[in-house]
Order: C-alpha cells, then structure tokens, then sequence
C-alpha cells in the first residue's frame, strides 16, 4: 500500500489524537503569524514615523546663503527643509505695534524708528519649532509651505491683524530695507503667538505681534541682498543618517566652517520603542518556531513508540524504512496545512486588535509630552498577506520535517524480529 494513502487511513483511525496534534499546531502557526503580522506592522509604522518625526540637523555658517541652503536641501537624505533669512522692514498702509510703556531717556525721542517689522523669510514655516511644537498655531489661512517659492505672500500675527483690521486675503504693502522698493503681500495666514507684550519699552521689530513669515524670494527682496541665511533646518529619517549629511555639508561648505547640531530626542523617544517591539516580534518568532520543533518532535516519539507493533508488521512485510519514515512526515504535514489556515483566518480576525494593543501606544503619547515636531504618528496597520502566509507555511512544514526525521531515525534502528518478539 502506498505509504501517503496509509498516512490518510492512520489520520482517520485516530481522530482524537489528530484533533490534538491539529490544535497544537494552530497554536503554533497562529503564534508565528502573530510574530510575522507585528513585525511587519512595526516596520511599516517605523517608516512612517520617520517621516513625521524624523530628526532635525540644524546648519549655521557666517554668510550661508540660500542657494548654499538649497544644495545640501537637494539631498537625499532630505525630505524636509527650512532656511531662515531674518530681515527688518518698514510698513505702507498699516500701523505696526508699538510699546505702550514710555521709552526710556530723552535720547533718540521723537526719532523715526527704522524697519519696525521683524520679517522672517522661510522655506517651510511648519519646520519652525513654535510651530511645530504647538505653542504658535495657525488661527486663520495657512502658513508658508514650498509651493510659495517667488510668490508675494506673508503670515502676519493676530495682534497685527486686529490692530490694522487685517483678514487672510487682504494686501500689506512692506517697504524693504533701504527704502527704495515696496512690496505687495497677500496675506494668507494668521498666526497667534503665546508670548505677552512685555511691561518694558521694547523695540517695535522685538514685539511679537510685529513678526511676519514671507517666502525667501520676498524677505532677500526685502533686505536688499544683504542679508544672509541665520541657519537651516534639515529634516532626515534616522540618526544614522546624520553622519552621511554632516560629510556632505563638509564637501558643500568647507570642513569645520560651521555649526552642525541634531536633534534626535523626539526620535528616540518614539521611534526606538516601535523598533524594541519589532525585535521582539522577531525573538518570538524564532522561540516559537525553536518550541514547536521540540513539542511536535516528542509527540511524534510518542507516537513512534505506541506505534511499534504496527511498525514491526510493515517492516516484516517488506516495507523500507524511509517509506515508514515518509508515513509519520506526510501525516504531520497534512495537520500543518489545515493549521495554517485556520491560523491565517485568525489573524485577519484578532491581528489588528492585536496589533493596536501593543503599537498603538505609540499614538497615544503627546507630541509636546515628545518633545518634537509632528509627533503624531498614524495607526498601526495589521495585514495578512499572502508572502506573510507562506513564511508561516514555510516554517510549519519545516517544523513537521524536523520533528518527525529526528525521531525518525530510532526507525532506522528497528529490527522486526525484535519489536514482535517484545509485543509477544
């Protein structure tokens, strides 16, 4: 009798102990899926996150220009960048705020104060940290993004807008620094920031309702070509990553001719945890696999044993050990194959619950509580895929392999004059 048509009879003549061979290896298949399934979402909310988070490398160099800051933007390790080119301006058609205590000393009163505006030129005002910490927000309109490059716009502060009686899509004419030219802006944007007057005389261009964020173009239009960038931010994936874009600011603006700072503290605090459960997800994955081969080898020698008596007849009839050998591997396998099904169907059904208990944390922390930009990360998405399902499938008939040829080989050892002599 072939030794595959055996097996099927042996499976049906104990149905009880294939029920527990096939729920034994449900668990097991249902366990490596569950270690594959958070792996794989870690990985992907790993990548996410480092696109939101990310770590910030901060350039500053006496006389960095924008072009400068536009090279090493381009590359790519970049996928976010601002410059700044802080300039002082004056205002046509508006009033800018003034101090409301009374400025100290005879000297200088009654003196015209030059460039009352603090007009901050930016690539992406989302990359500036009272932005992107949250403590400055956006009340009305949009702040400055890329798309804004050469277009005569501006984000102006509330108190500004309130004082003039200014609304997102109305003009400010801006007089650029020496006087000689004024610039149309269309405001886009209103911003408000949390910072108080202070009770002291202050300057017009220190106050903070006299800041606004207009495009580079405008602000080095505005500052007469004198200006220079005071630093930029670099958005990269990992810290890693830092290394490679320091050498290549080294090849673009001299070696040791600037300052190169990373801040990474926002990745650490969210990304590395996702990477600790990825890791974890893999130990589990080999531990199962490990245990699953030693709890299915000791049944199948369990087996083997109770089994001597059938194994002495076959042998006495001729039949070869291998084929013997060939009966325990195809009867394992035909319990694996079930197994891995039902374990897949259990995944689609338990995997994205699962996997919101353990990386769902992540989503749940503040992006203040962070200490980053743009900490909020998106859920974790649990996926049964077909390349998932065949490493769990991969692995099982692995493991059915393993713990029926290591014990096995005791078959290649049996005598049937000696098992029929025992069972007499």
């Amino acid at each position: 009798m072939n030794f595959v048509k055996r097996a099927g009879m042996s499976l049906g003549a104990r149905k009880s102990k294939s029920a527990v061979l096939l729920a034994i290896f449900v668990v097991i298949c249902t366990l490596l899926l569950g270690g594959f399934l958070l792996q794989a979402a870690a990985a992907r909310q790993e990548a996410g996150a480092q696109r939101t988070i990310g770590v910030d490398a901060t350039v500053e160099k006496k006389g960095l220009t924008a072009v400068l800051a536009d090279r090493l933007g381009a590359s790519d390790l970049v996928y976010r960048y601002n410059p700044e080119l802080p300039v002082r301006a004056g205002a046509s058609g508006f009033t800018p705020l003034t101090s409301d205590a009374p400025k100290p000393g005879a000297a200088g009163a009654g003196k015209k104060e030059r460039g009352p505006l603090a007009v901050d030129g930016v690539r992406d005002s989302g990359m500036l940290l009272p932005f992107s910490y949250g403590s400055t927000k956006i009340t009305a309109g949009r702040g400055i993004t890329p798309e804004d490059a050469g277009r005569k716009v501006a984000v102006i502060e509330w108190r500004l807008a309130d004082r003039n009686h200014l609304k997102v899509g109305d003009t400010i004419h801006v007089r650029s620094a020496d006087d000689r030219e004024t610039v149309p802006l269309k405001v886009v944007g209103v911003f408000r920031n949390p910072t108080q007057d202070p009770m002291r005389w202050t300057a017009p261009h220190k106050l903070p309702g006299n800041a606004l964020y207009v495009p580079m173009s405008t602000a080095q239009k505005l500052g007469a070509g004198t200006a220079a960038v005071s630093e930029a931010v670099y958005k990269i994936g990992s810290p890693e990553q830092a290394e490679r874009l320091h050498a290549e600011a080294e090849h673009l603006l001299g070696r040791d001719s600037f300052d190169f700072r990373v801040n990474d503290k926002a990745y650490k605090d969210q990304v590395r945890p996702i990477q600790r459960v990825g890791t974890f997800a893999g130990l589990i994955v080999w531990v199962i696999a490990l245990a699953g081969t030693l709890i299915l080898g000791l049944i199948v020698t369990l087996q083997i044993r109770e089994r001597r008596t059938e194994l002495g007849v076959l042998l006495a009839m001729g039949e070869k050990k291998w084929k013997l050998i060939g009966q325990h591997a195809v009867e394992v396998a035909a319990v694996a194959l079930p197994a891995i099904a039902l374990a897949a169907l259990a995944g689609s059904l338990a995997g994205q619950s699962a996997g919101d208990a353990l990386l769902g944390r992540q989503d749940d922390k503040p992006a203040a509580a962070a200490g980053a930009p743009d900490a909020e990360l998106a859920p974790p998405t649990v996926q049964v895929e077909p390349a998932t399902v065949g490493k769990v499938a991969g692995i099982g008939l692995g493991i059915s392999l393993v713990s029926t040829v290591l014990p096995g080989i005791g078959i290649l050892r049996l005598h049937p004059r000696s098992i029929l002599t025992d069972t007499e």
